[in-house]
């Protein structure tokens, strides 16, 4: 906690402070961690929310839980944002977005994994088009309630990296055959080109589908890559 609190010291106030409850099961396995049931990671996730805002906070601070206990603890430095810098919380899943949805400030969408293939390989090819990141905002709107309104809705690139390109459609079908090759589903190009988790296309396309996704689905918050290859796409959007 207090290295996130330096690191927001040392940003001026730019801290996001990102959680999750871990998907993939390769990297459990190298570093010795059990793979906990989904609700399991969920719990851990809520109680180090817990566990952060009270070290963040002005008095000391004491929490039991099942996964962490803190004895009387006053963080130092204190967080340059108050009460505390906001944390994104991320998934795919009910479970995850549901708690994140109560707890988290920015709700970080993800896709889900093929079923029984918990940190398998690839991602569910349904669970990237805009129909399922519709529901998947339904299930945070009603667990989040009247705070609703209050969260900042985030998407990323999963899967590929961004690509910039005057040829988004061929992209786009060399994308669609390496999903059908490994999961058998295959997507048309438009659920592909329009997926919050596909940034394909042009410098204008790319700050278009930004705005897009804004209106369809209430998300503001884009993580795509390195910021130079991009810096094109936050110069049309500045100011809008």
């Amino acid at each position: 906690a207090q290295d996130l609190a330096s690191l927001d010291v040392l940003s001026g106030g730019r801290l996001i402070v990102g959680l999750g409850g871990g998907w993939s099961l390769p990297e459990y396995q190298q570093i010795g961690i059990r793979f906990d049931p989904v609700g399991v990671r969920a719990e851990r996730v809520r109680e180090a929310i817990t566990v952060l805002r009270g070290c963040f906070g002005d008095e000391p601070f004491s929490y039991t839980g099942n996964h962490y206990t803190i004895v009387n603890r006053d963080g130092q430095p204190k967080p340059v944002q108050r009460p505390h810098p906001p944390f994104l919380v991320g998934g795919g899943g009910r479970k995850m977005l549901e708690l994140a949805a109560r707890e988290a400030d920015i709700i970080g969408f993800a896709p889900r994994l093929p079923p029984g293939r918990p940190g398998g390989l690839f991602l569910e090819p349904a669970s990237i088009t805009v129909a399922a990141t519709a529901e998947k905002v339904d299930w945070v709107r009603a667990a989040a309630g009247e705070r609703f309104d209050e969260l900042e809705l985030s998407t990323h690139s999963s899967g590929w990296p961004v690509v910039v390109t005057n040829n988004a459609f061929a992209e786009a079908q060399r994308r669609i055959d390496d999903i059908r090759q490994r999961t058998g589903v295959e997507l048309t190009k438009d659920e592909l080109l329009d997926s919050p988790h596909v940034w394909v296309g042009t410098i204008e396309q790319l700050a278009e589908k930004c705005v897009l996704l804004r209106e369809r689905l209430g998300i503001s918050n884009f993580m795509l890559g390195h910021p130079y290859e991009l810096a094109g796409v936050v110069e049309l959007l500045a100011g809008s």
